[in-house]
């Protein structure tokens, strides 16, 4: 029996996984109306991931959550090599450092993936009404041509399903090979999608309904069978392979040195990846088949069990021991690598996460990079819901994210390899991975997969000089291209060389700064909080020359002046310019040589409710307790002449010029924002 509701929403979120509830937190923060529904009954709470990245740690950091997963994360500082001597013998043949000294104020970590489900929910409730809904999954969906060019309309139409209360839970899927402890083996790629049986089921029930939903966005973040790619006629594009590696958590019983260390093992049985978690806890990735050439060696999956994953880990660590009284969870998958061929439908229907590419998990990047799509994409709908920006903002999502994919595969497809193949016996043997190659992937991996890497192609959010413009050939489509390049009248000018340690295109990088009013260090990400808002770091050099002074001086008039793009326009109670632009000074001379309140008014506002801001102004100096940042110096700036940079509100550099080129400012704020 089913009976329709109707009812409309901003944005519908299709799975209340981490890339939904990423996405959930822009929504929440920046008031849009929004619904996010789960197939499944109740949270996860065993299993699936658990790797956060530096760049992961940046981003909540931003939500201001960042330091409690931090401390309740465990940390990874060095990752250990073992592989077989001369007689086959497990020996230590080498230490490197996990993440790459001074990439990032945070390291990579590790941390149950329903515990960062649990701040996000936490961030969401605090900013918003937004709740999960749950026993629900989509029907169908159809987009209205003639509606979707319209701003204030709602072309996409979902019919949702609310499962019976008998369904069974897809959080407690029964271990069809009899082990009691929870397994993830329904989740996995061995198994098929269950989807359509479980509508069906539905529609059979009398204690199913359906509703509809008529929603200005939807976002499918459902996963590896992603229904609403299905949908949108995107086709996942790439390989599966025969190689089959399982899961253990445990905590394990051992003799094993380095149990606590990230290692990459190589023996004469097998490869195996230990990854230390939080609680005592270690994961294991465990070699079930070996890469032969011209194939692989194929496994019985029905023969998976807990017990064989717990053989194959001790037979691949002898002559150590192992054994365990404590298992969590356990899963097996099988490595392949593959991208959707569509990110998004007219701009209205999005893709994001595992349900727009897959791929092992070895390197820790599924529920980073699948938060990382949606931090990118949930500003941009709001912007685009809110009227502050054009829809056109919202193909930089399918350019600069299906870029990162692309690179992501291709990474995965090498470092999966690699990692499968069995080590050389000798430098005659070609066919087996010697230590140095292997090593060496893992060291240029590393800073991939920190996600501090991330280097977007030019577009209208991106103002790259043009000698250093990617053509996007590899991942765009001619029209993706003309539709994310500038089209301005004069094309804005950006001058790469004025911050050489910048890079436009990529994340600003962090280093200590000092608040001029109270001398309280900071890193600079921290004056970036994800709240919407764009930046315009005023690098201003040595306030204490004259010259210099006068340049900044000069620049405060021109910002004061509204620019023309906002003169007339009004959200709320605030302009434009300062509900949607924040500008941040850095300055170079010494802190005791400069009063804030000499400055020009612009850079530190003044409110007849709170007085002036006193936390607009920063210095490059000396702190009393942790020592000096060198900002200047390490971000390649000129100390006496500066430069301005503009930043995205996901923090990510989209234009560097001088003091004098407020019109270039203005315009390329003009060919984004929306009078």
């Amino acid at each position: 029996m089913s009976s329709t509701d109707s009812s409309k929403v901003d944005v519908l979120v299709i799975g209340a996984g981490p890339s939904g509830l990423m996405l959930c937190t822009w929504l929440a923060r920046l008031g849009i109306t929004t619904r996010i529904v789960d197939k499944r009954f109740s949270a996860i709470n065993s299993g699936q991931a658990d790797g956060l990245q530096s760049r992961t740690f940046e981003i909540m950091d931003s939500l201001g959550i960042g330091q409690d997963l931090w401390r309740e994360a465990n940390h990874m500082l060095e990752i250990r090599f073992w592989n077989p001597d001369k007689d086959n013998r497990l020996y230590r043949s080498d230490t490197i450092v996990d993440t790459k000294p001074g990439l990032s104020r945070f390291q990579q970590a590790t941390l149950h993936q329903a515990r960062i489900e649990d701040y996000l929910l936490g961030y969401i409730k605090k900013h918003s009404s937004i709740k999960i809904e749950r026993g629900i999954m989509p029907e169908s969906l159809d987009i209205d041509m003639k509606l979707v060019d319209a701003q204030d309309e709602y072309p996409v139409s979902v019919t949702l399903r609310h499962l019976p209360p008998q369904s069974p839970d897809l959080n407690k899927a029964g271990d069809s090979n009899g082990a009691s402890t929870p397994n993830g083996l329904f989740r996995s790629n061995l198994t098929a999608d269950t989807v359509d049986s479980m509508l069906k089921a539905a529609r059979e029930s009398s204690h199913s309904h359906t509703e509809l939903v008529r929603a200005k966005f939807v976002v499918g973040c459902d996963g590896a069978h992603s229904w609403t790619r299905r949908q949108i006629g995107s086709v996942m594009e790439g390989e599966n392979t025969d190689c089959i590696w399982g899961v253990l958590d445990t905590i394990p019983i051992t003799d094993f040195p380095d149990i606590r260390f990230r290692c990459a093992i190589q023996s004469a049985s097998g490869s195996m990846m230990i990854i230390p978690r939080e609680n005592k806890y270690v994961r294991m990735y465990i070699q079930l088949t070996e890469m032969k050439e011209g194939g692989q060696a194929c496994v019985d999956r029905s023969k998976i069990t807990q017990d064989n994953l717990f053989a194959a880990a001790k037979k691949i660590l002898a002559p150590y021991n192992f054994s365990y009284k404590h298992c969590h969870w356990w899963t097996a998958y099988r490595i392949g690598q593959r991208v959707g061929s569509k990110f998004s439908a007219h701009e209205r229907v999005f893709l994001a996460g595992d349900a727009v590419h897959t791929h092992s998990p070895k390197a820790g990047q599924g529920m980073n990079i699948s938060m990382h799509d949606t931090y990118n994409l949930g500003w941009k709908i709001a912007y685009a819901v809110r009227g502050w920006a054009d829809r056109s903002l919202l193909k930089t999502y399918v350019t600069e994210r299906r870029q990162i994919a692309k690179e992501l595969i291709e990474f995965d497809h090498r470092f999966a390899r690699l990692f499968s193949g069995r080590p050389a016996k000798d430098i005659m043997d070609e066919e087996g991975i010697n230590l140095e190659t292997f090593k060496a992937v893992f060291e240029k991996g590393n800073l991939f997969s920190s996600g501090c890497a991330v280097d977007y192609a030019s577009s209208i959010i991106v103002s790259k000089p043009q000698s250093s413009s990617r053509n996007g050939s590899d991942v765009q489509d001619e029209a993706e291209i003309a539709a994310t390049t500038f089209h301005h009248a004069e094309e804005v000018v950006a001058k790469q060389h004025l911050a050489t340690k910048i890079p436009i295109g990529q994340r600003i990088p962090s280093h200590k700064v000092l608040n001029q009013a109270d001398a309280r260090p900071w890193h600079l990400q921290e004056l970036l909080p994800s709240n919407g808002a764009w930046r315009i770091l005023v690098f201003a050099g040595d306030l204490q020359d004259p010259a210099q002074l006068k340049r900044y001086k000069a620049l405060g008039e021109a910002l004061s002046s509204p620019l023309s793009f906002a003169s007339k326009s009004r959200l709320g109670k605030e302009s434009l310019l300062e509900s949607l632009i924040e500008i941040l000074t850095i300055h170079s001379a010494p802190r005791a040589a400069v009063e804030l309140l000499s400055l020009p008014e612009i850079f530190h506002p003044f409110s007849d409710e709170y007085g002036w801001d006193y936390n607009k102004v920063f210095v490059d100096d000396v702190s009393y307790h942790e020592g000096d940042g060198r900002a200047y110096e390490n971000y390649g700036i000129d100390g006496r002449m500066g430069c301005v940079v503009i930043v995205r509100p996901d923090q990510y550099v989209s234009w560097i010029g001088d003091l004098e080129d407020s019109k270039e400012m203005e315009r390329f704020f003009s060919g984004i924002l929306r009078v």
